[in-house]
């Protein structure tokens, strides 16, 4: 289901109609309680920070990655779905590693595959890396690999109701290791 009808469901299980002037606050209101959040803010939310993941729900965390001096770039604060459990980690897909457009559209494409139909704070993705390499979107640039130690911070969970919001946000943090270590010391 695409997320603007996810949208409209929530806003008639609020009792609101679409077309009323209340509605339109609504919706206002949500989007703003994350897009005026920066990266402090939301690893300040104590409402929102947990000590495990779970794979499905959608995480920001502070990363610092093992490889990170061979790798060309990497997020350091990514935002990420696991979808698959490792002794020392998971894979998730980080869509940070999308443009907007394309972390919106991939998100509609995967929210057929949740738990549930309901968007709250239990709902989770259920899809595979089989599912996924097999959507219309390209999503694996964004398929990455982390190191529980190797993350910095405690998970911020971000509630289903709030993905393409948390998606729309413009607080990933890149770092271009080869470009650094050109730089002359200053």
């Amino acid at each position: 289901m695409p997320i603007i009808d996810k949208r409209q469901r929530r806003i008639e299980r609020a009792n609101l109609s679409a077309s009323t002037q209340k509605a339109r606050e609504w919706i206002q209101k949500k989007a703003d309680e994350l897009k005026s959040s920066s990266r402090r803010d939301l690893l300040r939310d104590t409402k929102r920070k947990e000590t495990a993941f779970h794979l499905g729900a959608m995480y920001f965390f502070v990363y610092n990655p093992k490889t990170k001096d061979t790798l060309p770039r990497y997020d350091m604060f990514p935002l990420v779905i696991p979808f698959d459990r490792f002794g020392d980690g998971f894979i998730g897909v980080n869509l940070h590693y999308l443009s907007v457009g394309t972390r919106l559209g991939l998100l509609n494409q995967l929210s057929v595959f949740t738990n549930d139909n309901k968007y709250d704070e239990k709902t989770r993705f259920t899809f595979t890396y089989a599912v996924l390499k097999n959507l219309p979107i390209d999503a694996k640039p964004a398929v990455k690999r982390y190191l529980t130690s190797n993350i910095r911070s405690r998970f911020i969970k971000i509630d289903a109701s709030e993905w393409d919001i948390a998606a729309s946000l413009p607080v990933e943090s890149f770092i271009y290791p080869e470009k650094n270590k050109n730089a002359s010391p200053i």
